[in-house]
């Protein structure tokens, strides 16, 4: 008996990998060769494709497709309907298979509802893609990236809450994480929770 959960109405595949305590919810199909971490969610609609990693702890909400060449760490979050793609110059009647770019989505970050994450591209830890926004670039970690196409608006903590930075530092006001800017990037000083 699995030790995962797959609603009646999806489809796992043969030679997909799915880890302990993972929920698979209505009409989704997991394909081979797909590797789904422990204690995932994906949601209704949700299609996950061949060579694709999920890491643990990873949520993906309703009507995601995760195209070859994507990779998600431990603990991204997937808002509703958020889009990646998989080829810069895609047509129908030209097979670009072996022009698939890679995409990498680094743990913890968040990417909102209705966002594009054209393919790539690396989204930095903790990043926070806001909803609707078009990612057509890397993105540093802990940053907040919204609009078309997106730009850097600021921070982000680990926790989720916006940073506001001075001077070069920042401290969290819902958990008291502290960081420091330097260069247009953000990094961890310390966690209270144990993590950096």
């Amino acid at each position: 008996m699995a030790d995962y959960f797959v609603h009646e109405s999806s489809y796992v595949d043969d030679g997909a990998v799915i880890g302990a305590g993972t929920k698979i919810w209505h009409f989704s199909h997991v394909m081979p060769g797909a590797i789904i971490g422990e204690r995932c969610n994906l949601g209704q609609n949700v299609v996950v494709m061949p060579r694709t990693r999920l890491g643990n702890d990873v949520k993906v909400q309703n009507n995601v497709s995760i195209y070859e060449g994507v990779t998600l760490e431990d603990e991204v979050f997937c808002g509703p309907s958020c889009v990646f793609t998989n080829v810069i110059n895609p047509r129908s009647h030209v097979s670009r298979k072996a022009e698939y770019k890679p995409t990498l989505v680094r743990r913890g970050a968040t990417i909102g509802a209705n966002a594009t994450i054209v393919c790539g591209v690396t989204l930095g830890e903790y990043a926070f893609i806001g909803a609707g926004a078009v990612i057509t670039g890397d993105v540093p970690a802990y940053g907040l990236m919204v609009g078309v196409p997106a730009r850097r608006i600021g921070w982000m903590c680990q926790c989720g809450v916006r940073l506001a930075v001075e001077g070069g530092r920042a401290v969290c006001g819902a958990c008291g994480s502290k960081y420091s800017e330097t260069s247009g990037r953000l990094a961890p000083i310390d966690h209270p929770g144990g993590t950096s």
